[in-house]
């Protein structure tokens, strides 16, 4: 059987650990090339020197398998290097085909308490970081599609999270970070749609560095079992996400981990109350609204917290995070996030 991205060329960001790391092995085993980005802090946090070491080790495995990898260690927060990001991956392979965004850092804290630095930095890695290396391939994919006349292949997978979905109350720029990378992500599958190009969102759910203490109190199984929360039940989907057989799959939202896909339906209208006169008028607003918004399950708003119960055999709607998580996390009001 042919590998589905044989000769294909992949971007994965954020690569050397954890998801990323599990995505860029899954693209190089269904044959693509990939260019192993990481720029190599070790810090959840962004901090610390960074370090070729967690791009090169995972090149250097993806080569010892037989497969075709090259490392890069730039920040693709910074618009120049993810330009660079880009160019490499066309000067070694001769075209760039897939883009997986994964790259991201923490910094949690109640909206209170959170300092300007801390909002900067995680809106700048995550939403710019998917922005600025979107914005090169996209440019690469656009001026191939003209220069042939016709649309070219070209796969985008954003990474988002359930913190958007469910609200994350300790996590106020990540959530909004998030929520972000699904509106440019469907902005994107629109504007690219004619050029052959595809641009679609996960949201997974996986023990990494990054979510190590929010799932401190979920036991991994004993003996050769798989963790259900293994960053290894993310990156299939990624690899179909990526491949030729996902054509019609574009501006889309799935929620993923341990053995379960959840393709999430657009917001629809739950009502809709149209003024007597010209415009509103502050009386017939609380005349419409305030007995409708009376009538509402208390404490409802529009985040999807149900999402959080989605679990393999399972229907929504049943707590499945641990209870006896750690303490941090509970404190700050946290949920799991890639």
């Amino acid at each position: 059987m042919p590998l589905p991205l044989k000769g294909l060329s992949a971007i994965v960001t954020g690569a050397g650990r954890g998801l990323g790391r599990a995505e860029a092995l899954e693209l190089a085993r269904l044959g693509a090339a990939v260019v192993v980005n990481d720029y190599g802090q070790p810090g959840r946090d962004g901090t610390g020197e960074a370090s070729a070491g967690p791009a090169e080790e995972v090149a250097a495995e993806i080569r010892a398998a037989g497969g075709a990898a090259l490392a890069h260690t730039g920040d693709v927060a910074d618009f120049r290097q993810a330009r660079e990001l880009v160019e490499s991956a066309v000067a070694e392979f001769g075209k760039l085909d897939i883009l997986v965004n994964n790259a991201g850092i923490l910094r949690d804290r109640m909206v209170f308490s959170m300092a300007e630095e801390e909002w900067d930095a995680v809106l700048r890695v995550h939403l710019k970081g998917h922005f600025n290396t979107i914005r090169f391939a996209a440019a690469h994919w656009r001026e191939r599609s003209k220069r042939a006349g016709e649309p070219v292949y070209g796969r985008i997978v954003n990474t988002s999270s359930e913190a958007f979905l469910a609200g994350s109350a300790g996590q106020p720029n990540y959530a909004a970070a998030k929520g972000g990378i699904v509106g440019l992500t469907t902005s994107t599958a629109l504007a690219l749609g004619k050029y052959g190009v595809t641009a679609n969102a996960i949201c997974p759910r996986a023990r990494t560095r990054m979510t190590e203490d929010v799932f401190a109190g979920v036991e991994q199984p004993s003996g050769t079992g798989l963790d259900p929360l293994a960053p290894e039940h993310v990156a299939p989907l990624v690899g179909y996400l990526a491949s030729p057989a996902a054509a019609q799959v574009n501006g889309q939202l799935l929620v993923v981990h341990g053995g379960m896909v959840a393709v999430v339906e657009r917001p629809r209208l739950a009502a809709r109350f149209d003024s007597k006169q010209d415009t509103f008028t502050y009386d017939e607003l609380e005349a419409v609204l305030g007995p409708y918004y009376a009538d509402r399950p208390a404490g409802e708003t529009f985040a999807a917290a149900e999402v959080l119960g989605l679990k393999r055999g399972g229907r929504p709607g049943a707590e499945a995070w641990p209870e006896n998580g750690s303490r941090s996390a509970a404190e700050n009001g946290k949920r799991p996030h890639p």
